[in-house]
């Protein structure tokens, strides 16, 4: 065969080897509205590090304390480095491979001939090997392996992002606890202090036993939430160590009180639903679609017949002094395999692929949808807990002002001890509520975010 022959053959199989059997990918959303509904303010958010919007160097750092030691974000790195691999892997198969072959023997026995007397045989070779693609197999593996990659990308975007708002909420939690442990402890003072006057007026015959006990149980309901709130901050620390990778936790020292923690900058007017499309889960969700669209193309590829091109130069000899000095050897040739009948195998796995497409399109659906109801949640809870922390301080100014009215009344021998007792309870219910519900504001603010997979 001539060099012509050979590159005429070359020719022939690049000609076909664009053809590409399989399903196309088809990208279908379900209908959302334009916009949610709930956005009602004025001003807008476009720091892309959405904790920053907080404005808290503590918050800061107990993030990046995070980030930078989390084990799960460390495991999904390296999920993302095994896909780069696999991708690589996956290129590779589209090229020609080359190998090397030596060898060297002696005997009397050749295949199935026994000769005369015993010859030594010595041989060095090059090989190659291509299977051409000619149906599109090995670029439909390719395809797949390059979405599982950028899937695993997104998985570990989805695994920092879940780890930021966690850390977030942590430090959020824990400074409400910080500020209810000090309302517990300065109320304890006050209430140790008036427990004292109570109990040397009872001594003196001046109030009745009844007051003075009511005084003592108002004194022990406050010191029983010291060491409540002392075990709270000390789990929601273990739980930041957890969350940071170290059996040795330590952050920054907490300054400023949860109540005075500002919040992010108001909602847009315009917060469109076309941001669901940037969230992890459904970035993942479709490219894993797109990999079972390329799965379902190899599938289908299996039914054709694979050629393969075939290649080999080396030296031979009978000595292996003179192996080098003789001519070489070459040799060239193609091998076509094709499945011919197998019972319906191949075609039942490459429905089976396509029943798989089918369902993964669904599951595509479903978590688009469940994204765009879990952001209208999030808009409404976020909603509700503003509402509540401006009702809130209202009844706080109120309680405060009714404590001092209560404490007036009864010196002045006005009213019962029962009254200033109710005033000062629903003082102390109220504060704790107070720094809770604002706690519960600023984590709906993360969980905002979370949900928009990050800042708007």
């Amino acid at each position: 065969m001539n060099k012509l022959r050979i590159i005429s053959i070359l020719l022939i199989a690049f000609s076909i080897h664009g053809c590409m059997v399989g399903p196309k990918f088809s990208d279908r959303n379900p209908a959302l509205p334009e916009q949610f509904s709930e956005v009602v303010s004025t001003d807008s958010i476009t720091n892309a590090v959405w904790w920053e919007s907080f404005t808290n160097p503590v918050l800061d750092s107990v993030i990046a304390n995070a980030l930078n030691n989390n084990y799960e974000v460390l495991m999904a790195m390296s999920r993302l480095e095994q896909s780069a691999l696999a991708l690589g892997m996956a290129k590779a198969d589209l090229l020609p491979s080359f190998d090397v072959q030596a060898g060297i023997s002696r005997g009397d026995f050749t295949g199935s001939n026994q000769l005369a007397s015993p010859v030594n045989n010595a041989f060095a070779a090059g090989l190659m090997n291509w299977e051409l693609d000619l149906w599109g197999k090995y670029r439909h593996a390719r395809n797949a392996a390059n979405a599982q990659y950028l899937a695993s990308d997104i998985a570990r975007y989805a695994t920092q992002l879940a780890v930021e708002s966690q850390a977030a909420s942590l430090y959020f939690q824990l400074l409400d606890y910080q500020e209810r442990l000090e309302i517990a402890q300065s109320t304890y003072t006050s209430r140790s202090a008036s427990a004292d006057i109570m109990r040397q007026r009872f001594e003196r015959g001046v109030i009745a036993e009844i007051d003075y006990k009511q005084a003592v149980y108002q004194e022990a309901e406050a010191a029983v939430s010291i060491p409540l709130y002392e075990q709270m901050i000390k789990a929601t620390q273990h739980a930041l160590g957890l969350l940071s990778g170290t059996a040795q936790y330590k952050m920054e020292t907490l300054t400023g009180k949860l109540s005075e923690q500002l919040l992010p900058q108001a909602l847009p007017d315009y917060l469109p639903a076309d941001l669901l499309q940037r969230r992890p889960d459904i970035m993942q969700a479709r490219q894993q679609l797109v990999a079972q669209y390329a799965a379902a193309g190899v599938a289908q590829s299996l039914r054709f017949p694979s050629l393969s091109l075939t290649m080999a130069g080396g030296v031979a000899s009978n000595e292996l002094k003179d192996l080098f000095d003789g001519n070489p050897a070459w040799s060239i040739g193609a091998n076509l395999f094709g499945p011919v009948f197998q019972f319906g195998k191949l075609k039942r796995n490459a429905e089976i692929e396509m029943k798989k497409i089918e369902e993964l399109q669904a599951y595509y659906e479903q978590t688009v949808l469940q994204a765009f109801y879990e952001v209208k949640d999030a808009l409404a809870e976020l909603e509700s807990f503003d509402k509540q922390l401006q009702y809130r301080e209202i009844q706080l100014d109120a309680a405060r002002n009714a404590a001092i009215l209560a404490r007036d009344r009864y010196d002045g021998g006005i009213t019962s001890y029962l009254e200033l007792l109710d005033a000062e309870r629903a003082l102390f219910s109220t504060e704790l509520a107070f720094v809770q519900n604002k706690q519960s504001l600023l984590n709906a603010y993360v969980k905002l975010f979370k949900t928009l997979g990050g800042a708007w």
